[in-house]
């Protein structure tokens, strides 16, 4: 399989919020936390994308969103060095009316998730890839992922991310991550997702 070209990744255009969230909301659809977050099939998908364009729109106000021409392919990066913005004030009257009666879940879902992100050090925290279903295995993950990596490794700085699965943390294994050293983020009577690392990388000139 010839690799996805890098060339074709670049920074998304605001106004494409509203496609590339429906693009997240059907490649999260089946994982575990997704399933973990909202348990109904149809209520998950009525209520994700409405949930993830929050997400894209944070990542513009406060980060880097790459993509596809097609947008068939998304990356959210946050550039900031502890707290997600996306937990200011406003994100919790925001999670309510977008999650309804699952909002609790979504609660704690996120007080795992900062229980484990690194504080007091600078670094970008991906926090989104997604890859539509139908396009997946196609090396695309691999190019959003490398896009930005270029950046961070002439910044000679950090990442950070959750991934979602032991076959997920597999993955960034391959792309440079490791285990952040926490332990996983355990769910309540859930799943397991891995706080992982990226140091950045010596590139020769």
């Amino acid at each position: 399989m010839n690799p996805f070209p890098i060339d074709q990744i670049s920074l998304a255009d605001p106004a494409d919020a509203k496609p590339l969230a429906c693009l997240i909301a059907e490649a999260f659809h089946p994982i575990a936390p997704s399933k973990w977050l909202i348990p109904d099939d149809e209520a998950r998908r009525e209520l994700f994308p409405g949930y993830f364009r929050m997400y894209v729109e944070d990542a513009f106000s406060h980060g880097l969103v790459y993509t596809t021409e097609d947008l068939s392919a998304v990356a959210l990066w946050l550039e900031k060095p502890g707290t997600p913005h996306i937990s200011d004030g406003w994100y919790g009257e925001m999670l309510e009316e977008l999650t309804g009666v699952y909002a609790p879940r979504f609660r704690v879902f996120d007080r795992e998730l900062d229980a484990h992100h690194p504080t007091g050090v600078a670094h970008h925290h991906l926090a989104i890839l997604a890859v539509h279903p139908k396009h997946q295995r196609c090396g695309m993950g691999t190019a959003l992922l490398e896009r930005h990596h270029q950046q961070l490794d002439k910044a000679e700085t950090p990442a950070y991310l959750e991934a979602s699965d032991a076959e997920t943390r597999e993955l960034y294994l391959r792309h440079g991550y490791a285990d952040l050293g926490t332990g996983p983020i355990i769910l309540p009577e859930g799943p397991r997702m891995y706080p992982m690392v990226r140091r950045p990388v010596a590139r020769v000139q």
